[in-house]
């Protein structure tokens, strides 16, 4: 029997995205703070947001609106990257994207960091967007998802394919 192992990826639930956005959307449209200004929140592409209104404050408001119902979804606020508030022509606009997958620098940090810090025995190889660690023991991997939960990494992390 081949050791055990489990992958760390990460991955957000677009359905829980959008969700998060159509509320996001309905409070913007329905709150008294927003009558007037014009804002709105929606998608731009398969994983972009965009966010507009009459003015650079209710711009951010509307952002913080939309982080607000992304945190209820349980949505790490890691997995988005927003940008500052840019004039366009009479409206404000806000543009963010949903980040998934983990970029090779992150990987390799993340592989550094097991192999520096992490139980002997254990070894972790990139693959794609996510990376496996294997070992011998299951305590083991256990200990490196622990040591992973505690790491301040600037990617929301989910373990998964568990054997």
């Amino acid at each position: 029997m081949a050791d055990p192992s489990f992958d760390i990826v990460s991955k957000i639930d677009r359905q829980e995205v959008d969700n998060a956005l159509n509320q996001a959307a309905k409070e913007l449209a329905q709150r008294f703070d927003f009558r007037g200004v014009n804002a709105t929140v929606e998608w731009s592409g398969e994983l972009g947001v965009t966010i507009k209104a009459d003015t650079e404050e209710r711009a951010k408001a509307a952002l913080d609106v939309f982080k607000e119902k992304l945190v209820k979804r349980d949505i790490s606020m890691k997995a988005f990257d927003a940008g500052e508030p840019k004039a366009s022509g009479k409206t404000y606009v806000i543009t963010g994207t949903m980040r998934q997958g983990i970029d090779r620098d992150h990987a390799r940090e993340i592989v550094k960091l097991i192999k520096d810090e992490g139980p002997k025995g254990v070894q972790a190889a990139i693959q794609d967007e996510q990376v496996r660690v294997s070992g011998k023991k299951r305590d083991a991997l256990q200990d490196v998802q622990s040591l992973l939960r505690n790491a301040d990494l600037d990617v929301p992390l989910q373990f998964t394919n568990y054997r």
